[in-house]
């Protein structure tokens, strides 16, 4: 396989409502989409960054300066075997792995579609249907947060997540569970936490949560360590884990017992189908992590949830829950017991609405090999 020309897209895509957490309020989002083409075929990707550099370093402008001055140049005229050597191609670049990940998840769409196989079955996957949670942002009172519990409970999502803040974590949680006693419930902090709160983290014991998602430092192993020592509670990690290499270390050091699996975090699927066989053959649980993405990055996930170590509810949700529109249709549903059916088309298993992308295009470039 060689890719012969990289197209990017900026597109513009207003939330049905705005979603809050620790690092502010989204109201839309800018979403760069990727299409690499050979041979007469074409396969899509999306990266996954934020429009700033808040959840990690990258952000929309500073990602599509990288895909289109190294990791697009560095990938077109190229051959390879298979779509994973495709993340070997820019090993070079330093971090930056969201802006990868487009590039190499595009690649592994077209060699799926070129395959006339769906996505999940090229990267081994094995579940019919994945099990689906929802994400909640911060609400102004505890009320409006039950109203949208209730809501998204009698949609079948089979796991509630709740962001939290200092200010804004134990009486929240409590006033849920004094609500929902017996749902699976988590909470994410996006690090909004040190270890100068652990009295605080310890008090979130007596709800019975499935974990604590990133409690601390973005980029800490040892004082998630400390602290899951002082806690029962599950630590969960995201956004310190971005290999498998990673992986490796926070377990030997107990630094969490789950590990939330995104696909622009650690570059692609190469790298998370690495992580999900190293955490399965430990017996350790993984789930995928959501970033607001539209259709295209949503499909992929579904294709990666498939895989077997994949066993907790992840953030993979309807489409209406965040898009009047989506970019794919059909549109992404869950069933009525809060799970994804596993897609039976080649490819992403969905059709990428082209029309819509073009009405939503804020700016385009085609990168050649000449």
């Amino acid at each position: 396989m060689k890719i012969e020309r990289i197209e990017l897209r900026e597109i513009g895509l207003p939330l049905v409502a705005p979603f809050e957490t620790s690092f502010g309020v989204t109201t839309g989002r800018r979403i760069i989409l990727v299409r690499v083409f050979s041979e007469g075929m074409s396969g899509w990707g999306e990266c996954t960054c934020n429009e700033g550099p808040f959840y990690n370093h990258e952000g929309t402008d500073m990602a599509w300066i990288v895909m289109r001055d190294f990791v697009a140049p560095y990938t077109i005229g190229r051959e390879i075997s298979g779509p994973e050597e495709a993340a070997g191609l820019t090993a070079r670049i330093r971090g930056n792995r969201m802006s990868r990940a487009a590039i190499e998840t595009a690649v592994w769409d077209l060699e799926s579609r070129r395959r006339g196989i769906p996505l999940w079955q090229l990267l081994g996957g094995s579940l019919e249907e994945i099990p689906c949670g929802v994400s909640l942002g911060l609400q102004e009172t505890d009320a409006a947060l039950l109203g949208k519990i209730e809501t998204e409970l009698a949609a079948g999502y089979q796991r509630i997540k709740l962001k939290i803040k200092p200010g804004r974590d134990y009486d929240m949680v409590k006033a849920v569970r004094k609500e929902y006693p017996d749902i699976k419930l988590t909470v994410d902090a996006n690090s909004a936490y040190t270890l100068n709160d652990v009295e605080m983290l310890r008090r979130l014991d007596e709800f019975d949560l499935m974990l604590i998602e990133q409690p601390l430092a973005y980029d800490d192993i040892i004082d998630h360590a400390e602290l899951q020592s002082r806690i029962r509670t599950p630590i969960c990690l995201d956004e310190s884990i971005l290999s498998v290499e990673d992986a490796r270390k926070a377990l030997k050091l107990n630094a969490c017992r789950i590990i939330n699996i995104k696909l622009g975090r650690v570059s692609g699927h190469s790298e998370a189908s690495r992580i999900e066989a190293y955490c399965r053959e430990r017996n350790v649980p993984v789930w995928c992590g959501g970033m607001l993405e539209a259709g295209i990055g949503r499909a992929h996930n579904i294709a990666m949830a498939t895989q077997a170590g994949f066993v907790l509810p992840g953030d993979v949700s309807a489409s209406k829950r965040y898009w009047a529109r989506d970019i794919i249709t059909p549109a992404v549903e869950v069933t009525a017991h809060g799970t994804i059916l596993r897609p039976t088309s080649p490819g992403i298993g969905f059709e990428v609405d082209e029309r819509r992308i073009d009405e939503l295009t804020v700016r385009k470039e085609v990168i050649t090999g000449n």
